[in-house]
């Protein structure tokens, strides 16, 4: 059981042959009756996105560089977990688990795996160890309940010590963030410390009388984001088997679904792809679309969405805390439960996909931070 396995992608033709099908057959509802996204994605820009899907994109290019990555599986707790593992040429690497979110996958790493691996000479290496969560890529789909964010954090530390790594560290950002924290909650054995993109707090009634600006602006955007921008959580985590009918069957519907993210979350001026290109959205798209997990991935939600919850965390902790963050987090808030807070980064540019958006800061970010705990 315990076996880890190379895994090779070598999606059929006939898969994207159904794909290039389904893109033509599609049926679009009529133009939104606003000029901006106020009412999800905008029908044009959409549109566009799918036509160079259809036209322009190259599967094969993305299935190739993860290949040459090295991908694996591992059973654990009766589930497939797929992961990239990258292993630094250098000998003193410290090996570091790390964990994405939804609407992305491992993915959002791409641009950093090179630069964690293979710094230049002085600064901190890392091997890096990127698994899918259950339910999301090429990972299994739980049959039964309970793949929470508790069993996640579990498996990621008995993953850690299947590769042989007993002293190691972790990093999250939105899912990633909920499983990392778990982990710093639970301390198992040999790992040193977590650093997260999205911390975990709540405001008390006394932050409310009298709120310094961080904490205004976090307010404003916790408003925002009750009134305008949860929607997808809830769907996701009352009825996931219903939302998910749409996400499997329709691939546009499924764009449609991510993308809004794509254009709500990162650092932008208006459009998504000031932050992220065509290639690699579709990427990340498809890590959905192949695998048909977009029920498997939305019931992480209905498992776990109080798992965003503040816990009291012991192990050294870092943040960095970028200015487009959906919540962002005032100082003040984070460190009531992070008691051993060895470093808090603020950073000039970036929103939620930290290290898909601006991958040389969150490098940088991860050297610094870690570089305390090691």
């Amino acid at each position: 059981m315990s076996e880890i396995k190379p895994f090779t992608l070598a999606i059929p033709q006939a898969q994207l042959d159904d794909l290039d099908a389904r893109l033509d057959l599609a049926r679009w509802p009529e133009k939104e009756p606003v000029d901006d996204w106020s009412q999800g994605t905008p029908l044009a820009v959409l549109q566009d996105l799918v036509g160079y899907w259809r036209k322009g994109y190259d599967w094969r290019r993305c299935e190739a560089r993860l290949n040459g990555l090295g991908q694996y599986k591992t059973e654990i707790q009766g589930l497939d977990i797929h992961f990239l593992h990258v292993r630094s040429p250098r000998a003193d690497a410290m090996p570091l688990v790390i964990t994405h979110g939804w609407p992305g996958s491992v993915i959002e790493f791409m641009g950093v795996i090179e630069a964690l691996t293979n710094p230049p000479a002085g600064e901190l290496a890392f091997h890096v160890v990127a698994p899918s969560l259950p339910g999301f890529g090429f990972s299994g789909k739980p049959s039964e309940t309970g793949w929470g964010v508790p069993k996640i954090a579990f498996a990621w530390a008995e993953l850690m010590q299947r590769l042989g790594y007993n002293r190691w560290v972790a990093q999250g950002g939105d899912w990633g963030s909920a499983v990392t924290t778990a982990i710093g909650l639970i301390k198992p054995p040999g790992c040193l410390g977590i650093h997260l993109n999205m911390p975990i707090a709540r405001p008390l009634p006394e932050d409310l009388a009298n709120p310094s600006p961080a904490e205004q602006k976090a307010l404003v955007a916790l408003q925002h984001y009750q009134d305008w921008d949860s929607g997808y959580s809830k769907q996701q985590s009352t009825r996931p088997q219903t939302v998910g009918y749409g996400l499997v069957d329709s691939p546009v519907g499924l764009a449609g679904w991510i993308f809004e993210k794509m254009w709500a979350w990162t650092d932008n001026t208006g459009s998504p792809f000031d932050a992220l290109s065509r290639d690699a959205i579709l990427d990340n798209i498809m890590l959905y679309w192949l695998p048909g997990n977009g029920a498997s991935a939305a019931r992480l939600y209905w498992e776990s969405f109080n798992a965003f919850a503040p816990v009291e965390i012991e192990l050294p902790t870092a943040v960095s805390a970028y200015p487009r963050e959906i919540l962002p987090t005032p100082r003040k808030w984070a460190e009531r439960s992070l008691k051993n807070l060895v470093h808090w980064g603020d950073m000039e540019k970036g929103g939620h996909f930290a290290a898909w958006e601006q991958p040389e800061a969150f490098v940088g970010e991860l050297r610094t931070a870690f570089g305390k705990m090691v």
